[in-house]
């Protein structure tokens, strides 16, 4: 076993040659493969679902770990589908965004098509076996959110990456789907009012696939791939992720004037220390090279990175106020 890999795993992206590949456990490979640092953000999710549960007096811990471990293996199932279908397709080819930033099992000759295809089964198998017992749980509404993750685990990188859906796909999964729907299954209770509130969070993973877009816009406008950012253009991209980013904070703010949210949840607005450094890179186009000061180890991720960084400060600090609210809620009011 090599802990240290499996943090290093959850943190960044690593780079790896073929030869340190051979000499790791299989742990850490399918953590390298499934790019298990950015399924923090799924984490997140699942995570702020259990505390409106646990707010509202109705937190079931089994269903609830049941929920992370089906989230997280079917974000991680989509990751493997995303690069079968791009190698299959031929879009990774010729030194392309996604090898550029870290591994890409199937073009670096890490693993065989053969190789992948257990591990995308291996990995949906334990998505819908910790799903399965939520869904007769949940009945009919547990199962119709059930089908449409497994829609958009199966269909995301094509077509919806293709025609400019993307993007809108992914606020509604890390958002009503995740939040909302994992609410529903481990309570038992649909409430649009969870909804509406998961819609803070769920901007941000939504900005970090705006910002890997536009790092990849050239790129994808050659291949082909109309994603969002390729269809506004790249200047018009960069200000809808700051006007996202700016909804983050309204909307939370929103649900505090109308009573929702107790004031203590205003502390979300100490991720704003994180402001400067997200205006300092989207108010400009990407350098054509990585400048001297800039990690190396992180390029050519640019607007991606540094929408990363702001989107872990801030459900951070949403996933500290939720919880200083459930206990001002539960033994204080």
């Amino acid at each position: 076993m090599n802990t240290s890999m499996w943090l290093k795993a959850l943190r960044v992206i690593p780079r790896i040659d073929k030869a340190e590949w051979d000499a790791l456990d299989i742990i850490s490979r399918w953590l390298i493969s499934t790019r298990a640092a950015v399924l923090i953000m799924t984490f997140i999710s699942a995570a702020l679902a259990g505390i409106f549960a646990w707010r509202d007096g109705s937190f079931h811990l089994g269903r609830w770990a049941l929920l992370v471990v089906g989230l997280v293996f079917a974000h991680a199932t989509n990751n493997l589908i995303n690069d079968l279908t791009d190698h299959q397709r031929g879009v990774d080819k010729n030194n392309y965004f996604r090898t550029q930033y870290g591994p890409q099992p199937l073009e670096q000759g890490l693993l065989t098509i053969r190789s992948l295809l257990v591990y995308i089964a291996v990995t949906g198998l334990i998505a819908v076996a910790a799903g399965l017992p939520l869904v007769i749980q949940g009945g009919s509404i547990a199962l119709w959110l059930m089908i449409a993750g497994v829609v958009f685990v199966l269909f995301y990188t094509f077509p919806l990456k293709y025609i400019g859906m993307g993007e809108i796909a992914v606020l509604i999964i890390w958002g009503p789907l995740m939040v909302g729907g994992g609410y529903y299954v481990v309570t038992g209770a649909w409430d649009w009012n969870i909804v509406w509130a998961s819609l803070p969070y769920a901007l941000g993973p939504t900005t970090v696939l705006f910002g890997k877009h536009i790092d990849k816009l050239a790129a994808d406008k050659a291949k082909r791939i109309y994603t969002m950012p390729v269809i506004l253009g790249e200047k018009v991209a960069r200000y809808t992720v700051l006007g996202m980013i700016a909804l983050q904070y309204l909307t939370v703010i929103a649900l505090v004037f109308t009573g929702f949210f107790t004031p203590v949840m205003l502390i979300v607005l100490a991720a704003l220390t994180a402001i400067p450094r997200v205006w300092a890179m989207y108010k400009a186009p990407k350098p054509e090279n990585c400048p001297p000061e800039y990690d190396p180890s992180i390029w050519p991720l640019w607007f991606s990175a540094i929408s990363f960084f702001h989107n872990r400060r801030y459900g951070m600090f949403l996933m500290l106020g939720l919880i200083l609210e459930v206990i001002l809620r539960l033994w204080i009011l």
